[in-house]
C-alpha cells in the first residue's frame, strides 16, 4: 500500500530539513545522546563511584607530600 523507496525517502529528509533547519535537529540529536548516556548511567548505578582511584592521582598525591615533606626537612634548624 505504502512503499517507501530511498527516492521517497530522500525528499522527505530534505523536506524535513527545510522545516526544521539544521540547528534544531542537531541539537535534537545532542539532546538525545545525553539523555542515552545519562540512561547508561543510570542503569549500571554507582559502580563508577566505588571503583578504586587511579594510579596517576595516587601518585600525585605522593608527590604532593613529598615536596610538602622536603620543605619541612629545608625549614627545619640544621
Amino acid at each position: 500500500m505504502f512503499e517507501l523507496s530511498f527516492g521517497k525517502l530522500l525528499i522527505l529528509l530534505v523536506i524535513i530539513l527545510l522545516v526544521f533547519g539544521t540547528k534544531r535537529l542537531t541539537s535534537g540529536a545532542r539532546d538525545i545522546g545525553k539523555a542515552v548516556n545519562e540512561f547508561k548511567k543510570g542503569m549500571h548505578g554507582n559502580e563508577e563511584e566505588k571503583k578504586p582511584e587511579s594510579l596517576g592521582d595516587e601518585s600525585q598525591r605522593n608527590g604532593d607530600t613529598t615536596q610538602s615533606q622536603q620543605r619541612q626537612d629545608d625549614q627545619a634548624p640544621r
